[in-house]
This record gives C-alpha cells, sequence and structure tokens, in this order.
C-alpha cells in the first residue's frame, strides 16, 4: 500500500535530516535521490516554503515526489522583494503590487484553490494583501475588490 508523507521545504534546500529522513527511512527508499528529486522540482522557489508530497510503495520502493506552490502570502512577498509583512497592516504598508502581479500570483495558485476562476482567486489574494498591509495600485485591497465587483476593474481569464 503506498504511502503519502506531506511536508513544507524550503525551495531547493531539502536535506535529508528531519523532518524528511525519519519519516522515510522506514519505508526504504533511497533518501538521497528523495532529495535531489524535491530540490531540483523546488529550485524556482527558492527562499519560500513549499509544500511537498512524497508518495512511496514500500514494496517496490519507488517513490513520486508532487510538489504544490508556495501560500499566497510567500508569492506576495517573493513579488515584492520583502521578508514579511507588516506587524500592524492598518497603520503600516509594506509594498505595492500592481493588478498584474496579482494576476500572475492568483494564476500559481489557482489550480491549488477551491477558487471557480481567475477573478474569485484574485479576489482571494487581495484579501492576503489587507491582512499583509500590501496596497494595489496605491489602493487599499478592499477597494481593488470594490472596483472588480462593481466590473470598473476587469478581470479575465
Amino acid at each position: 500500500m503506498v504511502q503519502t508523507i506531506e511536508i513544507l521545504v524550503e525551495g531547493g534546500k531539502a536535506t535529508p535530516g528531519p523532518p524528511l529522513g525519519p519519516a522515510l527511512g522506514p519505508l526504504g527508499v533511497n533518501i538521497g535521490q528523495v532529495v535531489k528529486e524535491i530540490n531540483e522540482k523546488t529550485k524556482n522557489y527558492e527562499g519560500m516554503q513549499v509544500p511537498v508530497k512524497v508518495s512511496v510503495d514500500p514494496k517496490t520502493r519507488t517513490f513520486t515526489v508532487t510538489v504544490g506552490t508556495p501560500p499566497v502570502s510567500a508569492l506576495i512577498k517573493k513579488e515584492l522583494g520583502i521578508e514579511k509583512g507588516s506587524g500592524n497592516p492598518k497603520a503600516n504598508k509594506v509594498g505595492d503590487l500592481t493588478i498584474e502581479k496579482v494576476k500572475k500570483i492568483a494564476r500559481m495558485k489557482i489550480q491549488d484553490s477551491l477558487s471557480p476562476d481567475l477573478r474569485a482567486m484574485v479576489m482571494e489574494v487581495l484579501g492576503s494583501c489587507v491582512s499583509m498591509g500590501v496596497t494595489v495600485e496605491g489602493m487599499d485591497p478592499r477597494e481593488v475588490q470594490e472596483k472588480i465587483r462593481k466590473n470598473e476593474i476587469k478581470i479575465e481569464d
């Protein structure tokens, strides 16, 4: 029976140490090969925490590595080149995204989301911007959400 291990790793920097090694060791796979494949598949997300699933068939000792996308907040931080969001998002703003960058993040996350379309996913990304202290096109993200609802800003799939 296939066993699946789900972990968060820093993009391109998985190691055979905890939490990966101890979880994979009893399954009999070559931990070095698993780590190499994870690092290869996550190298584009360097500096971000990336969800990874490793499915192992203990009988054949074969494995598959599935990489998710980092959380929306990590993608926003990467786009802005910042370390963290605002500790006080109402008073302190940490950056400003363009609507195009918001759409780019939404497109990256849509396959992992329950959002039915790009418009809904953009609204989710804007919600994350609110809690992180990030403005969009110089506006509070809630204003941008309202303009999208009124079709003043169009989001095309």
